[in-house]
Parts: structure tokens; C-alpha cells; sequence
């Protein structure tokens, strides 16, 4: 019998994390006073909570401090679970969100028969998350978030529009690598794991920190198919 994670592809890749978590456990707070303005972030969360019946289960996906998405959603009315793979970066958003639960876990431990099963969610929420995977893998987590997702889920999903692959930047006084897509490769890998775009949205971007680049934003708000 097959197992479903080999199914997905992540039998036979490698996971390289290295650095990625402990450059955000030690940047901590100052993600967000290098990003203080998120608006197409705050848009997106606004439409999973008009788009949502109270109540309804919600995953952050690298949910950072919780600040602004897991507390938006909380204070909509939403149930919301968050994961990251930062240590600081769970106990900050546990700390700013109360009502929220947290964990400390990578996309691919969500991945069926992987070792965190979390159930299943109404929405995921992923901004600005994906784009800390080498290509190779994203559209394995995009694949993932299908399976997190009921039959109909939305899916928010936001990425800096660049053509890179696990490339290394430096990012707030540390170094982290980073992966993107040109705009309508980003769609198609997207629909081709299942989701239909319902809403798209660009920013242009120049974060407050001097050692990250000004930078497109690309907002997709999407529906499970099937």
C-alpha cells in the first residue's frame, strides 16, 4: 500500500531548514517594526472573516508574532490555530494572541500520516510563509493545504513576486533564504494543487528596514476545489 506523504512527493525529498528558524528566533519583535504596514495582509484576513461563519477554524500558517493576522482573526470571531517554526516567534504570538492555540511545527509535519495532525481547518491563512521553502517543495505545501482544508476551504496566500529559488538574502540582521514566483506561475501552481482563484491583489512594498529591498506583494484569496 502507498503511503499518502509519499503520494504528496515528500518521500524522496530532502528538508533543509537550516538557519531558517533561528534567524527568526532571533529577529523576534523587530519582523514587525521592520514591516508596519501590512495592508494587503490585513485585507486578506478581513475577507476570511466576512467570508466565515463565527467560530470557524482557522490556521495561520507561519504565523510569526501573531501580529496582525492570528489577532485579527481571534477578534473576528474565529477559532485560531498557528504554527511556525520558530520558537520565539510561537511564544510571542501566544503571548499577543491568548485565545489562540500555537504550536511549534514546519508545513511538512502537516502533510498526511506526518507527525502533527492538527484536523482539519475552513481556511488557511499563509503569508508570507511558503516563500521560506525552495520551489521544489511549494507546491507540495500548497498540496498540503488542500488536504488541511474542508471540501470548499478558503485559502489566502500572499508571496513577494520574484523569479529566485532557496536563494540567500539578508533579512533584519540575519540571513535567510527565500524562493518566489513570477505572477502568473504563482497562479499556476496554485490551480494546478486544487484551489480556484477567486480574488488577486498586488502591493508594491518598502519594508522600514534598511537591508530588505522594496518588494511586490502578491495576494491570492482562493477556494478548495473539491
Amino acid at each position: 500500500m502507498s503511503n499518502p506523504a509519499d503520494e504528496l512527493g515528500y518521500g524522496s525529498l530532502r528538508l533543509d531548514r537550516t538557519g531558517q528558524a533561528e534567524a527568526f528566533d532571533a529577529i523576534g519583535d523587530r519582523y514587525d517594526e521592520a514591516f508596519p504596514h501590512k495592508e494587503g495582509q490585513v485585507a486578506s484576513a478581513e475577507w476570511l472573516i466576512r467570508s466565515l461563519p463565527a467560530g470557524s477554524r482557522v490556521l495561520d500558517l507561519g504565523c510569526g508574532t501573531g501580529i496582525p493576522t492570528a489577532r485579527q482573526l481571534a477578534d473576528g470571531g474565529l477559532d485560531v490555530v498557528g504554527v511556525d517554526l520558530s520558537d520565539r516567534m510561537v511564544t510571542l504570538a501566544q503571548r499577543y494572541v491568548p485565545t489562540g492555540t500555537f504550536h511549534r511545527a514546519d508545513i511538512a509535519d502537516l502533510r498526511p500520516d506526518g507527525p502533527r495532525d492538527l484536523g482539519r481547518f475552513d481556511a488557511v491563512a499563509a503569508f508570507f510563509s511558503l516563500l521560506m521553502l525552495p520551489r521544489a517543495e511549494i507546491p507540495l505545501a500548497v498540496r498540503t493545504i488542500h488536504h488541511l482544508l474542508v471540501p470548499g476551504g478558503l485559502f489566502a496566500l500572499s508571496m513577494v513576486e520574484a523569479d529566485v529559488d532557496d536563494f540567500s538574502i539578508p533579512f533584519i540582521g540575519s540571513t535567510i533564504r527565500v524562493s518566489g514566483y513570477l505572477r502568473d506561475e504563482l497562479r499556476e501552481v496554485v490551480e494546478a494543487e486544487g484551489f480556484e482563484i477567486a480574488e488577486e491583489s498586488s502591493y508594491s512594498y518598502a519594508p522600514a528596514s534598511v537591508d530588505v529591498p522594496p518588494e511586490v506583494q502578491i495576494f491570492l484569496r482562493c477556494r478548495r476545489r473539491g
